[in-house]
């Protein structure tokens, strides 16, 4: 299968390249205003994610419950769980900044749009993938910074649960609810217009990138941080990816699933979300000056996962025989 170039992949090179180069403008106090900008462009991706999202879809695949309870479980308990593993394996190996990035990695909801694009390429249970990868994106507003929360105070770091909820209601809950509300009259618009919608979420994004590495280039903390701390941490991310790949196939066997609920379980059940993934740390770590390091995981994992399971989705939607496994 040929791979075509994503510029999302390519822009976010290019955003992390800027901010090296001139961080003034988004780091605190720059002519950006990067506070402002950052819950201004969180609020427009969830108003945009909440006019697109058709709760009908959902319905179809809402009663499948043994599907959507494996899905959940390896997304919020076991990756979680395998994230403090790690803690504790790379203690004294990588920055602790590094090592809260690991475990904010683990600690993300799935995918959304590429989990279920990736099930309809395979040929999978689509309405199930819809259903789960929403749920995950809901759960995620509060479950994701009540796991941070634990281990960073268990490293002596404190983070107040009660503000972050707040801003995270604020800023990605009510715009989600508002863009909801406003589906019945904006949905056929947005179908109308997927590929705009679409660039100009990736855009924020990118936005949202270019902030979180000014501060940390302009504070000097990738200093002492060598090529080998980097390298690992792709590792441990393209290790951690098998692992839940295999474990999220066999527990899916185990329970019998059919083919396309396995393929379902598959693709939701082993992504995380670098879409809402930068906009939820620019929330929950605020002007961290690590925030650089602790969202380079994400974005290491992010385009692992995309050519991986776009690999094998492509190959699994040609098998005609519906009996062979994935």
């Amino acid at each position: 299968m040929k791979l075509k170039p994503d510029w999302f992949l390519l822009g976010m090179i290019a955003a992390t390249a800027l901010a090296w180069a001139w961080p003034a403008p988004g780091a605190s106090g720059g002519w950006m205003h990067p506070a402002l900008v950052t819950k201004c462009g969180v609020a427009l991706i969830f108003f945009l994610h909440g006019v697109a999202l058709s709760f009908g879809a959902m319905r179809a695949g809402a009663l499948n419950w043994r599907l959507h309870l494996l899905v959940q479980t390896c997304t919020f308990l076991l990756f979680p769980l395998i994230g403090l593993a790690l803690n504790v394996a790379l203690d004294g190996r990588v920055s602790p900044d590094l090592k809260l990035g690991l475990f904010y990695l683990c600690a993300l909801p799935s995918t959304v749009s590429s989990s279920v694009a990736m099930t309809a390429a395979a040929r999978g249970n689509v309405a199930g993938a819809v259903f789960n990868a929403t749920l995950s994106s809901m759960i995620g507003i509060f479950l994701t910074p009540l796991w941070v929360t634990v281990v960073m105070k268990s490293t002596g770091q404190s983070v107040p649960l009660g503000p972050v909820i707040f801003d995270l209601l604020r800023w990605l809950v009510l715009p989600l609810a508002i863009g909801q509300a406003l589906h019945p009259w904006l949905g056929a618009w947005a179908g109308r217009n997927k590929r705009g919608i679409g660039l100009a979420d990736r855009a924020t994004i990118l936005l949202l990138v270019y902030t979180s590495f000014c501060d940390s280039f302009q504070q000097g903390i990738w200093t002492g941080h060598g090529s080998g701390q980097v390298v690992l941490v792709a590792f441990v991310c393209a290790a951690l990816f098998a692992l839940v790949m295999m474990l999220t196939a066999s527990a899916a066997r185990a329970f019998a699933f059919s083919r396309e609920d396995r393929l379902a379980a598959i693709f939701c059940g082993s992504k995380k979300t670098l879409a809402s993934g930068v906009p939820m740390a620019k929330l929950i770590f605020g002007a961290h000056p690590g925030l650089g390091l602790i969202l380079l995981p994400i974005m290491i994992y992010h385009p692992l996962q995309l050519i991986v399971c776009g690999v094998l989705a492509q190959r699994w939607g040609r098998q005609v025989a519906p009996s062979v496994s994935p």
